[in-house]
């Protein structure tokens, strides 16, 4: 595949960040020239340095491929991207959030420890949770002694440390147990494009290099079995406070305008609190009982039933309100409420879920399932207390996912005492994302007229703190501001912004 780049003007950005890139002409590829898309750029390291990380290497004994061009040279800006994406995996993990494993069964056979240590990882992943993992040792031997004599699962993974020939050989054999259908994947200790297109031409669905992560794992998993006709899914956000009275909602709501009016993104707000749920008054809204309807009927959901249930505030903003009633005991099942965060996860890019301060099966099953998870404190021990049990539970259940991010709100009440927030992220060794000021004049007055802070008071700090969670928890930035002087009325640069300056 070739690439033609034309030169063109770029734009001045709104940052003040200049980019200098240089562009090489793209030669014209020979009649006899290899054009398949997968294979990359081969680099060679300087001599007697060792190949840096992720470098392919040639196939011993076979020739590597010559031609007109300039010498091969060592690759830095490949080691400085390798080096940025380890920094940031742990923080953006969530990227992997998209993946989804059906219900299969998968057959894991490894000869690494660490191999063995992911794969049991992987397995216990919330995006794995309906797929049932079994982990063995002995490679692709412990393959064809179980398969001898048993059926071949939908999925296989296999290790298989020995050379590229010898690992060949144990596919060929591999084949001749396996049964129609079943896809296989190869972990092996070679980085090899000629062994991967090998491997490729045998049926093999996807081969990894050792040592693998457990998101590696699980999004390899999930790209074999991912259906292009699925419809799309957005991120789910979940809120939950540490105590009754934290303020959960009111931050939930407020960061879902911001998402929706400053960032521009389309955003549902799911109010599970069904007896005492508040998005209604917050947004002066009298819906009806939207998503008790659709806990009711969740197997009828469908795109046209979701758009009439929900209530749409702004043109980018929507809301399925809760009936905020006692006639009714809300014995919902858990699957009920799964059901129908899945399907309204199809309705926007954007799900933000506003949880009651109940302990239940299924709220556990929802902070554990979300893609991310913000949990509101007030700076008093009996918060303290509470989010540490969440925190420390949504660990244990998602360990290959970013902790939970703490936001501390109504700080700095007059008066009272306040654990400071250093101690109190440090408490439960995480530094708390944000602290917004106690205002009791600007959040009654928006909570009586059904205002959004935004709203009431463009200019507050709360207005800014809530701006920037939703920057943070959605991972975009606000729109740039266009040409000289000061920003709009309610409007602020990029977070981001003020990091880059103009080279002079």
């Amino acid at each position: 595949m070739t690439n033609a780049s034309a030169s063109r003007p770029f734009d001045d950005l709104d940052d003040e960040f200049d980019a200098d890139l240089d562009f090489m002409p793209a030669a014209a590829p020979s009649p006899d020239a290899d054009i398949n898309p997968r294979e990359p750029l081969q680099f060679t390291a300087p001599a007697g340095a060792p190949p840096p990380a992720g470098a392919v290497v040639a196939h011993p004994g076979l020739p590597m491929a010559s031609g007109p061009g300039p010498a091969p040279g060592y690759n830095p800006v490949g080691e400085l991207v390798a080096g940025a994406s380890a920094a940031f995996a742990p923080q953006f993990s969530g990227l992997q959030n998209e993946v989804t494993v059906p219900r299969i069964a998968i057959h894991v056979f490894a000869e690494r420890q660490d191999t063995l240590a992911a794969a049991e990882r992987a397995g216990q992943d919330r995006r794995m949770s309906r797929a049932t993992t079994q982990i063995r040792v002995g490679g692709i031997p412990g393959a064809l002694d179980a398969y001898s004599h048993e059926p071949t699962p939908p999925l296989i993974i296999v290790e298989c440390l020995e050379d590229p020939q010898a690992l060949l050989w144990q596919v060929d054999r591999l084949a001749e147990v396996c049964d129609a259908g079943t896809k296989v994947v190869v972990i092996g200790a070679t980085n090899d494009i000629i062994l991967f297109r090998e491997l490729m031409k045998r049926g093999v669905s996807e081969y990894l290099v050792a040592p693998v992560q457990p998101l590696q794992l699980i999004a390899a998993i999930g790209g074999l079995f991912s259906d292009p006709a699925q419809p799309f899914v957005g991120r789910s956000i979940a809120f939950v406070g540490a105590r009754g009275g934290a303020g959960a909602s009111s931050v939930a709501h407020n960061t879902a305008y911001a998402m929706s009016e400053r960032i521009g993104a389309n955003t549902v707000i799911v109010d599970y609190d069904l007896p005492f749920g508040t998005a209604g008054l917050d947004f002066n809204q009298d819906p009806l009982s939207g998503v008790a309807d659709a806990l009711g009927q969740p197997d009828r959901l469908d795109a046209v039933l979701l758009d009439r249930m929900m209530v749409r505030c702004t043109d980018k903003l929507s809301l399925f309100a809760a009936p905020a009633t006692l006639d009714t005991d809300w014995d919902i099942s858990p699957d009920a409420f799964e059901e129908v965060t899945a399907r309204i996860r199809g309705t926007a890019p954007f799900v933000v879920l506003d949880l009651p301060h109940i302990w239940t099966g299924w709220m556990r099953k929802t902070l554990i399932s979300a893609d991310e998870v913000v949990v509101v404190a007030t700076p008093d021990l009996a918060s303290l207390r509470n989010a540490k049990n969440i925190i420390d539970l949504i660990r244990s259940g998602r360990p290959n996912d970013a902790p939970p991010r703490l936001v501390l709100n109504q700080v700095g009440v007059p008066g009272r005492p306040e654990i400071p927030a250093k101690d109190f992220g440090a408490a439960l060794g995480i530094h708390p994302s944000l602290s917004i000021p106690f205002d009791a004049k600007l959040f009654g007055m928006a909570a009586n007229n059904g205002q959004m802070i935004l709203d009431a008071g463009a200019r507050s700090k709360a207005a800014e703190a809530f701006q920037t969670l939703a920057q943070i928890v959605s991972r975009r930035e606000l729109p740039m501001i266009a040409g000289p002087g000061k920003a709009p009325k309610g409007e602020q640069k990029s977070m981001f912004s003020g990091l880059f300056k103009k080279k002079t």
